[in-house]
């Protein structure tokens, strides 16, 4: 399937969760066994040309695409969490959102020193989560190459900001709007 086959899949869910937003629903691409499959193997393509080591994806929708994209490359996936699920003592780290602060955390002990980590998740909008994520996998003691995302909102600023900190940032597909 092409990235125009896969855009098609996407749910547009206008005002949600506020007025003015356009949200971009990725549970219809994954609800496609054909669609997320290939939307799977393109993102796997892009990893295994970075040369990662360790994937690691951010909690929900993340988990969905990078323990995928593990699991067919055959590397070690990391869940990047919301706080309070590691049964272990973890590295976390705060980060600011729209109206206030989240929290993610991670297995010190997930990531081996200097692996080369791929970052994943269905969607980038400002960048918050993922440069948070990214900053936690520096702690952890990888370094990541590269960032994946399904759907990128290039109006807000995310991939540039990862960008600009360093991190390749790459989507399959975009969307104006937010």
């Amino acid at each position: 399937m092409t990235v125009d086959d896969l855009k098609a899949l996407v749910r547009t869910i206008p005002d949600f969760p506020k007025p003015g937003i356009l949200f971009r629903d990725v549970t219809t691409l994954i609800g496609d066994g054909p669609g997320f499959a290939a939307a799977v193997g393109h993102m796997a393509d892009r990893a295994e040309a970075a040369g990662a080591q360790v994937i690691a994806g951010i909690e929900a929708r993340g988990f969905i695409f990078g323990a995928a994209i593990a699991a067919r490359l055959a590397l070690p996936f990391v869940p990047v969490r919301k706080p309070g699920k590691l049964p272990v003592p973890v590295l976390a780290i705060d980060y600011a959102l729209e109206y206030g602060t989240d929290t993610l955390e991670v297995d010190p002990g997930a990531v081996p020193d200097d692996a080369r980590v791929v970052l994943v998740d269905d969607l980038i909008a400002t960048g918050g989560t993922a440069m948070a994520a990214v900053e936690l996998m520096r702690r952890a003691g990888g370094t990541v190459v590269q960032s994946l995302f399904a759907i990128d909102l290039p109006e807000l600023g995310g991939a540039q900001r990862l960008r600009g900190a360093g991190v390749p940032a790459d989507a399959l597909m975009a969307f104006d709007g937010h």
